[in-house]
């Protein structure tokens, strides 16, 4: 397809930034809501991030496309992004957190895993240790961390 006869179909570059993410965060979603699907705490959080970390590796370009947030304006990427977030969700509910510890856990948990997936597409694990090992270590924290959070929410 020429670049001309792509314009045609598709208005403008941003358009089609748009169109990608749209993509991107559906593909993100659907791989994410299979590998949890069944599980619950632990092992549905295992799944998860060995999902996202998956598609991140496997799908760089449009990993990094289904980050950005939409605009207000943006009804596609608005239900997309609904879409992963209620996967997400789903999976911290098996911890029982809810209200400010949803929202905190929910940007934990994908900061914690964009900062890794990040790094590790980039080269910057340099140090001669098995990260996977270590990604292990981060899922168990992660884990340990939102079930201290629900423990103190039921004891306070």
């Amino acid at each position: 397809m020429r670049l001309p006869s792509l314009y045609k179909h598709v208005d403008g570059l941003g358009a089609l930034r748009g169109l990608v993410a749209v993509l991107a965060v559906r593909e993100l979603t659907e791989e994410l809501g299979r590998a949890a699907v069944g599980k619950s705490g632990n092992a549905a959080l295992r799944a998860l991030a060995d999902a996202y970390r998956s598609y991140a590796r496997q799908h760089p370009g449009r990993y990094a496309a289904a980050l950005q947030a939409p605009e207000p304006d943006d009804d596609a990427l608005r239900a997309a992004s609904k879409a992963v977030l209620q996967v997400v969700v789903a999976v911290l509910d098996g911890y029982g957190l809810s209200g400010a510890d949803l929202v905190d856990a929910t940007r934990v948990l994908r900061g914690t895993l964009h900062g890794f997936v990040s790094l590790e597409s980039a080269g910057g694990f340099g140090i001669p240790q098995d990260v996977d090992r270590s990604f292990d270590r981060v899922v168990a924290s992660l884990d340990a961390a939102f079930n201290s959070w629900s423990a103190g929410a039921t004891a306070g």
